[in-house]
């Protein structure tokens, strides 16, 4: 019998074989892994800067602008005026991201109307509000990704259980639990969402908890499927006779040669799950408003149909993530079948 690690030598030496799975792979993680520092390579605050031989980390650490010889006593605004005399002055520096704007910092020095094209200070320009196109495509990349990552890890947790349930303890257990999840699973999800958006705040919280209480139904039929295989399996047989609870067959015998199908899986309901939340932010019943999304800056787009950059380029993100994930879940599954050489 081979082992784990062979098993997952052998599951790696298959997926990379493929070098178009390799590299969406490579590529998807380094673009995550970069806008989870979003806040270092966007933000309208300096990294570092150095005022009368003092080092400050605004980044980091708000500072009024009473520490700076201004009369407010709010945070500064470092793009001001007034800051930019401070930090340009004597000796005085400043370091700034790579591109100096945030999500919410809107650009009131715009000659054009807004939303204004793409510029040397807006790179990708700005959408219908001055806000900075590229700073809300990096930080609503990141929300959708960490969305859909909370969003599946739920959905697979319920699933896993729903369907072990089902599957190992069959007879009557299963017959009730179906019927349960066929009437569940007729409920109509969209208008549950839009009740619930016009009774409570918009928050992602409640919008995980919604959807979390659907997206579990289709995993659970996969894992039920390969419980009722298992169960009567030889090793489930001699496990039982070995007086061992099913507590402890199901976790320890029966769900790691049923985790294949949850796993081949995986890579497509994130990419599902980033497709709903921008779906959902397009008809305006996903995130709280002036929160970064994918989803809001297509509406923009639809909306001014001659701001080119708005539609063009939340689209080719969009479509690049999903690219990337369904090119890696392909990989999954390739690698996963016994019948690959």
């Amino acid at each position: 019998m081979i082992n784990d690690t062979n098993k997952y030598s052998l599951f790696w030496d298959r997926f990379k074989s493929n070098r178009r799975n390799l590299y969406s792979l490579y590529i998807f993680s380094f673009i995550f892994i970069l806008s989870l520092f979003a806040e270092v390579i966007s933000n309208d605050k300096p990294i570092m800067m150095s005022i009368d031989d003092k080092i400050y980390i605004p980044i980091l650490i708000s500072y009024p602008e009473t520490e700076f010889g201004g009369i407010f006593d709010t945070e500064a605004n470092y793009k001001d005026s007034f800051m930019s005399r401070v930090y340009n002055e004597n000796d005085n520096w400043a370091i700034f991201p790579f591109n100096p704007h945030s999500y919410n910092s809107i650009n009131l020095d715009n000659a054009t109307p807004n939303p204004a094209s793409p510029s040397s200070y807006n790179y990708l320009g700005t959408d219908d509000r001055g806000r900075d196109v590229l700073a809300r495509l990096i930080y609503g990349f990141r929300l959708s990704v960490i969305f859909a990552f909370i969003l599946t890890l739920i959905g697979v947790i319920i699933g896993i259980f729903f369907g072990a349930i089902q599957g190992y303890f069959a007879g009557r257990t299963d017959l009730y639990l179906q019927r349960f999840i066929e009437i569940w699973s007729s409920m109509p999800e969209l208008y549950i969402l839009i009740i619930f958006s016009s009774l409570f705040e918009p928050s992602i919280l409640l919008l995980i908890i919604l959807l979390s209480l659907f997206g579990w139904m289709g995993l659970s039929d996969y894992v039920r499927a390969e419980f009722l295989k298992g169960r009567n399996m030889e090793y489930v047989i001699a496990a039982r006779t070995m007086g061992l609870s099913n507590s402890q067959i199901i976790l320890k015998h029966i769900l790691p040669n049923s985790m294949v199908s949850v796993i081949t899986f995986l890579p497509f309901r994130i990419s599902g799950a980033i497709l709903i939340l921008t779906s959902l932010d397009f008809l305006g019943l996903g995130v709280p408003p002036n929160t970064p999304s994918l989803g809001e800056l297509l509406s923009q787009g639809k909306e001014n149909v001659e701001a080119w950059w708005l539609s063009l380029t939340t689209f080719s993100v969009l479509v690049g993530t999903l690219m990337l994930l369904i090119f890696i879940g392909e990989g999954v599954r390739e690698s996963l079948d016994s019948r690959s050489s």
